[in-house]
């Protein structure tokens, strides 16, 4: 039955046609990170240059997350998809045409990582926004646990490894016009959304409408988000300690790993590739599993020390000259991230009021991601004049410290048993009334 139950939403033509829109989207992105390193490094690139491209690719993520937010509350989800994927489209082709032509240069890569950035910014606050519009509420938390398997599966597994066979059998130019195949199918398939879901306000919408709300009323619903998050022990350290995760973790794996295969195992973009997959393939499955079970009455704690002990074997990845361990190593940081995302976004939904969730979850995508430009940027000047070993080490031994840190710092051993989340399942309703005593 629980098998049944995850397969409803796809009994309704949008989801259908969205979750396939974004499945195919996300398997771009995937391509995309692999065939940017090796263009990059084609382009005699090292470190620093490929942090330069990342960076560019994070500011436009973090500088319009907020904004995409918004956007995705006051104008139709449908045309910021479309626009989102026309406009991936346009500069991923571009970028195409100049390596095919071998007239690219590293600024190219760096405004087109700028622009893929800026379009998820938009497109994943729009898709988060436009499932109520074409779901029953039922369905949500099926719709959800698709896409956080369909996600790891494309976007870190099979999406990095096909773009680095693509690389070492071909070119990165090939993996490139592999990633605009990917946005022109994808393009296609969100222009044949409905122009009016059946949940819009027009047909009996279930959510307020926003155009009363009012411009004006923008940042005292931004300082009611900010406030509700200060008063909450639980998710302010939460979101604290993920912040500094992301600034001593995003760096090194997204920039430094490709030169530990190249440089430790003497591997190529195939290698670094599959090591992507195999800890995209971990995040799923651990994700997937989680989903099926109890939430385990010390959720905080079994969230938080799962996150922190799943950082450890990163501290040995400067050390590491073997696939297997190296890829074992990769597979345990993906799954407790897949195990510990399953119950963070089970907590927003039950714990945060309702009339907050929308706001809480932006914050949320923001403050997380908000030093990503930092640790992109910090990494590749840092590996020329620190090794990249202890880098490694640094960054695998800080999170730890970090989660327990919060985890005493926010009483979330007291807290989680002051407010018992006792259902059998991991998707119950949140409450929708009071916010959590503190």
């Amino acid at each position: 039955m629980a098998s049944l139950r995850a397969l409803r939403p796809f009994a309704h033509r949008e989801f259908r046609v969205l979750i396939s829109a974004l499945s195919i989207s996300i398997f771009g992105s995937g391509m995309w990170a692999v065939a940017m390193v090796y263009e990059v490094i084609h382009l005699g690139g090292g470190p620093l240059e490929l942090s330069l491209v990342a960076t560019a690719a994070s500011i436009g993520l973090v500088g319009f997350v907020l904004a995409g937010g918004i956007a995705a509350d006051r104008f139709p989800q449908r045309i910021l998809i479309i626009a989102v994927e026309g406009a991936n489209l346009a500069v991923i082709a571009s970028i195409t045409a100049l390596a095919l032509f071998n007239v690219i240069e590293l600024w190219h890569l760096a405004v087109g990582a700028f622009v893929i950035g800026v379009g998820q910014a938009f497109f994943f606050p729009a898709y988060s926004a436009m499932l109520p519009r074409i779901l029953p509420a039922d369905d949500l938390l099926a719709a959800n646990g698709l896409e956080g398997t369909v996600r790891p599966v494309l976007q870190q597994a099979a999406g990095p490894a096909i773009a680095g066979i693509l690389v070492a059998v071909l070119s990165p130019a090939h993996a490139v016009a592999g990633v605009a195949v990917c946005h022109l199918l994808a393009f296609g398939m969100v222009n044949l959304l409905s122009r009016q879901a059946p949940g819009d306000p027009a047909v009996g919408g279930n959510g307020p409408d926003t155009a009363a709300t009012g411009k004006s009323s923008l940042f005292k619903d931004l300082r009611e988000g900010f406030s509700y998050t200060v008063r909450t022990p639980w998710l302010l350290w939460t979101l604290i300690w993920a912040c500094l995760s992301v600034l001593f973790l995003i760096g090194p794996i997204e920039v430094l790993l490709p030169f530990v295969v190249r440089d430790q195992l003497g591997g190529d973009s195939r290698t670094f590739g599959f090591l992507l997959a195999v800890m995209g393939v971990g995040s799923a499955a651990a994700a997937l599993a989680t989903a099926t079970v109890r939430l385990p009455r010390r959720y905080l704690t079994v969230m938080v020390v799962t996150w922190g002990l799943g950082s450890l074997p990163v501290a040995a990845i400067g050390f590491m000259d073997n696939f297997w361990v190296l890829g074992a190593a990769m597979l345990i940081f993906g799954a407790t991230e897949g195990v510990g995302m399953v119950i963070w976004g089970t907590l927003l939904q039950r714990r945060v009021p309702r009339h907050l969730l929308g706001r809480i979850s932006s914050l949320d995508f923001f403050v997380s991601l908000a030093l990503m430009p930092v640790s992109m940027a910090l990494a590749g000047p840092m590996a020329e004049v620190v090794p990249i070993w202890l880098i490694f080490f640094i960054a695998g031994l800080v999170c730890p410290i970090m989660a327990f840190v919060a985890l005493f710092a926010a009483r979330m051993m007291t807290d989680e048993i002051e407010n018992p989340l006792t259902s059998n399942t991991m998707g119950s309703e949140s409450a929708d009334t009071q916010p959590d005593s503190v």
